[in-house]
């Protein structure tokens, strides 16, 4: 969807639209020890800004999935009204005029929840309903947020309505009209703090989101929305805020800390460089770290140029953790100065939901829950994914088998028609299960956790051989004397599941024993030897069409046609259709570890 011009300019004209300031009397800190005889005593004051990230739609302890309380194997609980129960608490503690609350990203998309209020009673309608995220983070009081790459996976209308009904700024400091260059969305946020008988004390927030927006979700921003690195622009606006007198200087950074990209060097900017952006950039005091579901309670990075320690938390997904940056300033010479900050993380299976969320969201949730168990066929037996990251599962065989026929459907009547179509697929999640008998829209959806839609690539042969060789990287090269841990084969070099793929159509063996670029081998098509030459329409999932997981040929690859319904959605209508889901009909082993030419399995 088009960008509103006339929005866009009233957000994005000069800085302005960046700039809050909501003026607050709050209690002085506590007094250092007493003063040197004949000396004032310092005039100081705490603050503590506090911070979520990657919240993916989770307002209750629920797992929709299985359709029961949220657990895991650590014992932790999730959701906002968890972490409002924990926002209580701090601003009880620190007085709620000393406290900001802000977060990193990740916001409207990975739930149940988030998809039914994007597409089945969309926000974006007339008289739509208020998306639950906003409303519990309205409620709960945040002052901030920073935009997610996943922010923009339903497009921009969804994304403008969400900020729309958001009491709080989305900041994007990097986010940029693609013809203009200026910022699409505010690119900061100020909050002045006022101690009684202290000056004022500015706190200023600095959004920054993701780089690889323009490749995951290129075909809603191509054209409309450009994505600079992050250091980039924290060099250019933390300066600009200090200038405009801010005391204290955050971060949030929907980017991790590793200093590593999935996308390669597609773009040249970095995902991951929250602990880059505290090393080259001068000025900062602290980062709120999101984008890599990981928990960091505190990381301590020494900028080059000035010497000084910026402070680094990333807490963890799904508010399940929520970072506390407490800082402590002290006034001299007609300034105030950080004189340190620690950062700590408050666990949320501490505490229970508080009521007031609970109570204004629950009837959106129990629709919800009504929804994803509609029954929509039957099984004739049990598939599950415990075993399909390191064995042919047939529950991911069902995925490329829906993609198979949608595509081939799809080019029918066009030049592509005879040529053999085949697909790929992830195994998303160790943990998903269609039972024997009765399937609902929720054993589906566990199947398939990501809102990706579905595109079609010309491919070679030699190309295929080449994207299985990047693909089989996946695996722990294990030596064919010794005994196989399926807990340590996997996820070599930090690889995701989600970036491990299946290719229908083809089969062939991944001999582990090899060296990586070395384990792909009798690779067949139709019981013949490959054909290097030969043509393959590839169904293929929008995040690797579009480069994510930096597979090799796919995104650069002609492309034939492409569509915006979900492919979860197109496994629950293919279920529908059939009645019946026998793994007869999809089911079929494809390919196999083998270490020298020896099966594992």
């Amino acid at each position: 969807m088009p960008l509103n011009r006339r929005k866009f300019l009233e957000k994005s004209a000069v800085t302005g639209a960046g700039v809050a300031l909501a003026g607050a009397v709050g209690a002085p800190a506590a007094q250092a020890a007493e003063a040197k005889k004949g000396q004032k005593p310092a005039r100081r004051y705490s603050l503590t800004v506090m911070g979520t990230t990657d919240l993916h739609g989770n307002i209750f302890n629920w797992d929709y999935f299985k359709d029961t309380e949220y657990s895991d194997a650590k014992g932790n609980a999730k959701g906002l009204a968890r972490v409002s129960t924990l926002v209580n608490q701090v601003r009880a503690e620190k007085g709620r005029r000393n406290t900001l609350l802000i977060d990193a990203g990740d916001t409207i998309q990975g739930t149940p929840l988030t998809y039914y209020y994007a597409k089945v009673d969309p926000i974006t309608a007339e008289g739509g309903p208020v998306h639950p995220m906003a409303a519990a983070m309205n409620a709960i009081g945040y002052d901030a947020v920073a935009l997610g790459n996943h922010e923009f996976n339903y497009g921009i209308e969804t994304l403008r309505k969400f900020e729309d009904q958001c009491h709080f700024p989305l900041l994007g400091a990097n986010a940029l009209d693609a013809k203009t260059l200026k910022p699409a969305f505010p690119p900061y946020f100020i909050k002045k703090f006022c101690p009684p008988g202290l000056p004022p004390v500015k706190v200023a927030v600095l959004g920054l989101t993701n780089p690889g927006i323009a490749i995951w979700d290129k075909a809603y921003v191509e054209g409309k929305l450009v994505f600079p690195g992050l250091e980039e622009q924290a060099a250019k606006w933390v300066p600009k805020l200090r200038s405009m007198g801010a005391d204290v200087v955050v971060v949030s950074a929907h980017s991790g800390s590793s200093g590593t990209s999935s996308y390669g060097d597609q773009l040249p900017y970095i995902e991951n460089s929250s602990a880059l952006v505290a090393q080259q950039v001068p000025g900062i005091d602290a980062i709120l770290v999101g984008h890599a579901h990981t928990e960091i309670a505190e990381l301590l990075v020494t900028n080059e140029e000035t010497g000084k320690t910026v402070v680094l938390s990333e807490p963890l997904c799904y508010a399940q953790r929520l970072t506390l940056f407490d800082f402590e300033l002290v006034f001299s010479k007609g300034r105030w100065t950080v004189e340190s900050v620690k950062a700590t993380v408050r666990d949320s299976k501490t505490v229970a939901d508080d009521p007031k969320i609970t109570k204004l969201l629950k009837d959106d949730h129990d629709i919800v829950v009504e929804y994803v168990n509609q029954v929509v066929g039957t099984a004739t037996e049990t598939l599950t994914t415990v075993e399909a990251r390191y064995k042919d599962a047939p529950i991911i065989d069902l995925i490329t088998k829906v993609q198979e026929d949608v595509v081939k459907a799809a080019l029918a009547s066009t030049e592509y028609a005879s040529l053999p179509v085949i697909a790929q697929a992830s195994p998303f999640s160790r943990t998903s299960e269609i039972p024997a008998g009765e399937v609902t829209i929720r054993d589906l959806s566990s199947l398939y956790v990501y809102d990706n839609t579905l595109v079609a690539k010309l491919l070679t042969g030699a190309q295929l051989k080449a994207y299985l060789e990047y693909s089989a990287e996946y695996f722990v090269q294990t030596a064919a004397d010794v005994t196989v841990d399926v807990e340590k084969l996997t996820n070599a070099n930090g690889r995701p599941d989600y970036n491990y793929d299946y290719v229908s159509g083809l089969s062939y063996e991944i001999d582990i024993a090899q060296v990586a670029g070395s384990r792909i081998k009798n690779v067949t098509y139709n019981g013949a030897a490959l054909d290097d030459a030969q043509q393959f329409v590839f169904a293929v999932n929008n995040y690797r069409a579009n480069g994510g997981g930096a597979f090799p040929y796919v995104a650069s690859a002609t492309e034939l046609w492409a569509e915006s319904t979900e492919i979860r959605t197109r496994i629950a209508e293919w279920v529908t259709a059939k009645g019946v889901l026998d793994p007869s009909e999809f089911a079929s082993v494809d390919w196999k570890l083998t270490r020298d030419g020896t099966p594992v399995f």
